[in-house]
């Protein structure tokens, strides 16, 4: 059975999430099993199409994610990207043969300059590796996707003879690359009209956009090979990905919505889940939305001009295209205080998406107590923060214990810290530093002796007001890798402390499972 996404409207554009593969491949992140698994369950909320869960091959713990999310996460086609070689289509297929709706993407690429400069080979022998990735694909797999890597900057004919050979092998779906992010949204819609020109058995199948955001063009390019036939979409939530990143989900869903008369296309996103995706994605990921940001950005639907101010308390319309409401951006509301319960907590959070019971709901009561003591009144973007933060607690190999700093105006700053470590045991440091943050994380390299490079430190407010939830980002870098952690506290010390110990913990783990392959760097 074809498991692909099968719609006889010919306006609907599914939507290809690559915000755990694509995505994760951004300098910095680095999600846990349970941490993608989380965001692929909010991706179905969502309601996109296609997870690319991720690249199997690639270590023992990107095997793992994307098997997990197979398992687990039901409605979206669940797919894993391969090369157009035989160990990694059977790694994907090894990954996500368990999902309901299973999906193997093989890419190679079809520009000379990568023929001839990184794979160092020939266009027939691109041919016969197309052939075979696809023929092998599809013996294991119903639904299949084949990618040109590097296409936009590739020979169209030659492009298209691959295409056309994906196509007679069985693929389902060809997506075409705008790889390096170099195209225009003219010559993206021209190379479209001349693919099918050169390749009339594309018209049998489903073509897709892959556009990265080198010259600031990933969504109008996406939105060109839409009106030029593509019928999906590959994106990621916030835009983050390779280098300058890729098409933004949340930009180009709100595009088909709110522009449908200009177009006719449309998807089956539920808007109302776009900002909570943001939110969930930007504090696992480190990868903090720039005020500014189209749709979910804290100013998108803020106004400053007195001129605006005045038109929109008349008539929202006179200067706002779409509602707040329309992408669950007034999820700020209060919905618990101080002496709520078990149970009013339990129902909170069923409303915002998390199903948590027994021990978990204990562990996430504790901490609901802790802050509201402090906070007094709990909103839902609290909740998600202070929830997301317990779940990352229980996957952390090392775990911030206690803590306590001295510091004034005649005083030098020292901090004292103790860390649960992998082994059991309590690692202990005290150090002094150029001032109380400083101090904390000189304290925790001797704690849990791993020295590490600073390489970011960010501090947002999860909410406004004096008692607003203090949330940290980390980044921190060892041996050519880096990894993220973040902490949520309402002391701004103590997220801090918790992000740092999280950042070490990743980048333990995360220099314990990566293979390295250079030949994996380049991807669609």
């Amino acid at each position: 059975m074809n498991s692909a996404p099968n719609d006889s409207d010919k306006g609907r554009v599914h939507i290809f999430d690559t915000t755990l593969r694509d995505g994760e491949q951004s300098p910095g992140i680095s999600l846990n099993t349970s941490e993608k698994v989380e965001i692929a369950q909010q991706l179905a909320r969502l309601g996109v199409d296609v997870i690319e869960a991720g690249f199997p091959i690639t270590s023992p713990g990107d095997f793992e994610a994307v098997e997990q999310i197979a398992r687990k996460v039901e409605g979206p086609v669940i797919c894993g990207l391969a090369r157009a070689q035989k160990g990694d289509i059977d790694a994907a297929w090894g990954a996500i043969c368990d999902s309901e709706r299973p999906r193997i993407h093989t890419f190679i690429s079809t520009s000379d300059i990568h023929i001839e400069h990184q794979m160092r080979n020939s266009r027939d022998d691109v041919k016969v590796g197309a052939r075979a990735a696809v023929a092998h694909a599809k013996s294991l797999c119903e639904d299949v996707e084949f990618s040109p890597m590097d296409a936009t900057r590739a020979d169209v004919e030659f492009t298209a003879e691959v295409c056309a050979i994906a196509v007679a092998e069985g693929a389902t779906v060809v997506n075409i690359p705008d790889t390096v992010g170099y195209t225009t949204p003219e010559e993206y819609a021209e190379y479209f009209r001349r693919l099918y020109e050169f390749a009339p058995s594309l018209h049998d199948v489903e073509l897709s956009v892959h556009c990265h955001d080198d010259l600031g063009l990933a969504v109008a390019n996406s939105y060109a090979g839409l009106l030029a036939g593509a019928r999906q979409v590959e994106c990621a939530v916030n835009g983050i990905g390779e280098r300058a990143g890729n098409c933004a989900l949340e930009e180009i869903a709100m595009l088909l919505k709110v522009r449908g008369d200009a177009h006719g296309l449309h998807t089956g996103i539920n808007s109302r889940e776009i900002a909570r995706t943001s939110r969930l994605v930007s504090r696992l990921t480190g990868y903090v939305v720039q005020p500014n940001k189209a749709i979910v950005g804290r100013n998108a639907f803020a106004h400053e001009s007195g001129i605006h101010q005045d038109g929109v308390l008349k008539e929202r319309s006179t200067f706002e295209i779409m509602d707040a409401t329309e992408v669950g951006l007034d999820s700020n509301q209060i919905v618990l205080g101080k002496h709520s319960g078990r149970h009013a907590l339990r129902e909170a959070l069923e409303k915002l998406g998390f199903v948590v019971e027994g021990e978990a709901l204990n562990k996430a009561f504790s901490r609901f107590k802790e802050v509201a003591d402090k906070k007094k009144q709990v909103t839902a973007l609290d909740l998600e923060a202070i929830v997301s933060d317990e779940m990352r607690r229980e996957d952390a190999s090392y775990e911030l214990v206690g803590f306590r700093v001295t510091a004034g105006s005649e005083i030098d700053p020292e901090a004292s810290v103790e860390v649960a470590l992998p082994d059991g045991g309590v690692g202990k440091g005290t150090a002094a530093g150029d001032g109380p943050v400083d101090s904390i994380f000189q304290a925790i390299r001797q704690a849990t002796s791993v020295e590490a490079e600073l390489r970011e430190y960010q501090v947002a407010a999860v909410t406004g007001g004096e008692d607003a939830l203090g949330q940290v980002t980390v980044v921190l870098r060892k041996d050519g890798a880096s990894a993220s952690g973040q902490g949520v506290a309402t002391d701004i010390l103590e997220a801090s402390a918790r992000a740092y110990v999280r950042a070490v913990s990743n980048l333990v783990a995360d220099s314990a499972v990566k293979v390295a392959d250079p030949d994996t760097a380049t991807t669609p």
